[in-house]
């Protein structure tokens, strides 16, 4: 028994300083100026670090992480061709009841597990802008579990400092990263669906996505030069006013529909007798306003649709294309 304990630990041990290795070298990676393959090695760094940060808890809980099934109550493990035994990949992980993580946190390593699925058969451009404040997310959750699971020992944020850059980000900028456009088409698809189905409540978590307003200021007093990022607590009143104007700011970047837009939409696509009535009637059957499904929401006392209910709409009309068209 103690010779099996301490091999457990062994490999607990070895998984946990590779884990912290791969979540080191996903952030050096990405904060290198002479590195233009960022945004792609980061997920999937990152992914192998969350993976075996989460097959070191469960080997040290003594839960099962290796695929296998039951055969007359013995397991039979599934191995590869040479033989080695198939382990859970990281969304096996976040699947199991036993799964540590939190939802948002989990929403956040979801998210990059779809994106590593649309950019790992093709090259992309330009991406690194649109996704950092998700990377940054991933990497502070990171360094909470490995905490709260283990030991502070093991702890990254003492080898990690804030990024330096050679430029300004001016508003023309700011805007220019909104709009998706030198995104390739399927990675714009993905994060706009992705975003789509989440809650307000989780969209505007940090554990989901980390976003930081930048406001140029000069120092006032002696000390504060030297500080190129201020944090102000979340229960003051300036991040009260700052939180709302951002929330205003994150509800324009979210394409959205009013009820008219829908019902003309919907008879150019050769659906003439769909009227405001029966997109009404829709709604209601289906609870649309209710906050909680994220299918749209109210901007200064008028309502708009998200496109994951005009997928929604559009579906309806397929189904009732004999009375529609």
């Amino acid at each position: 028994m103690a010779t099996r304990n301490r091999k457990v630990k062994s490999v607990k041990t070895e998984l946990l300083t590779k884990s912290r290795e791969a979540m080191l070298s996903a952030v050096q990676i990405f904060n290198n100026p002479n590195i233009q393959f960022k945004s792609e090695s980061f997920i999937v760094l990152s992914n192998i670090a969350w993976m075996y940060l989460l097959h070191a808890y469960y080997r040290e809980k003594k839960i099962e992480y290796r695929y296998h099934d039951l055969v007359n109550t013995r397991k039979r493990y599934h191995r590869t061709k040479r033989g080695a035994y198939k382990y859970w990949e990281l969304e096996r992980c976040l699947n199991d009841n036993e799964c540590p993580i939190d939802k948002v946190t989990s929403s956040n390593l979801r998210f990059l597990i779809g994106l590593r699925h649309e950019i790992e058969h093709q090259m992309t451009t330009k991406i690194d802008e649109y996704l950092s404040a998700r990377f940054q997310s991933c990497c502070l959750n990171y360094n909470l579990y490995i905490k709260k699971l283990f030991d502070q020992k093991y702890a990254i944020d003492k080898h990690l400092s804030v990024s330096l850059q050679f430029s300004t980000i001016n508003e023309e900028q700011t805007e220019k990263l909104k709009e998706f456009t030198d995104l390739p088409k399927n990675i714009a698809t993905y994060i706009n669906d992705f975003d789509d189905k989440l809650t307000d409540e989780l969209y505007n978590d940090i554990r989901f996505s980390y976003r930081v307003l930048y406001v140029p200021k000069s120092a006032n007093n002696k000390g504060q030069a030297d500080k190129v990022i201020e944090f102000i607590p979340a229960n003051t009143p300036e991040a009260e006013g700052l939180n709302k104007e951002y929330v205003l700011i994150k509800e324009k970047e979210k394409k959205k529909h009013l009820p008219s837009n829908i019902v003309t939409l919907m008879k150019e696509k050769g659906f003439s007798k769909f009227s405001m009535h029966k997109h009404t009637q829709l709604w209601k059957k289906m609870d649309g306003k209710n906050p909680n499904k994220n299918f749209g929401v109210s901007v200064e006392g008028a309502w708009y649709w998200y496109d994951h209910w005009l997928k929604i709409v559009e579906e309806y009309c397929l189904k009732n294309k004999s009375e529609l068209e």
